[in-house]
């Protein structure tokens, strides 16, 4: 049975196959998750929502075909909004010593970087380099046409290397 097959099934109200659906998607969402929230917690507490809100949301799911960048979207909006709630919260040095999470500089640089782009140029970069989707699945994703994903990709990237090369960073970004 196809995976299309599958969400076609979970649509029309089958558990299993949406459990199947998920069983299939759930590393993708993680790793939004994670990229979005930078903490393995905040990441898992965020693929229960994002599923429940899947599971609710489903029968509005036209193409199932789309159901992948379907479900992504749900948690880049749920990060979104958790990041907007959280924003607050200013980590300084001496906290992230304590919970040690200064030791992959590099790593570290890059997180802060993207956490200083703007929502949607860590969308762009998210989709397109930590989910491998291509300009043609992102145009899909965000409803928008394929140049348009082009520029803001592009726009996002010299975003990215100038809050890079502003700390002194990583360079070949």
């Amino acid at each position: 049975m196809s995976f299309e097959e599958v969400v076609q099934k979970a649509i029309r109200g089958d558990d299993q196959s949406f459990l199947a659906a998920i069983q299939t998607v759930k590393i993708d969402l993680y790793k939004t998750a994670l990229a979005y929230l930078r903490k393995e917690e905040d990441a898992l507490e965020a693929i229960q929502e994002v599923t429940f809100r899947a599971y609710k949301g489903l029968k509005g799911l036209k193409e199932p075909s789309y159901f992948k960048t379907w479900i992504i979207r749900i948690m880049i909006n749920y990060c979104n909004d958790t990041l907007k709630k959280q924003r607050r919260i200013i980590l300084n040095d001496d906290l992230l010593d304590a919970e040690g999470e200064a030791e992959d500089h590099s790593l570290l640089e890059i997180e802060e970087a993207m956490q200083r782009l703007d929502e949607r140029s860590r969308e762009i970069i998210t989709l397109k380099y930590f989910h491998d989707l291509k300009i043609k699945d992102i145009a899909k994703t965000l409803d928008c046409p394929e140049g348009t994903v082009k520029t803001w990709l592009f726009k996002a990237l010299k975003s990215l290397r100038e809050n890079l090369d502003e700390k002194g960073g990583v360079s070949h970004v």
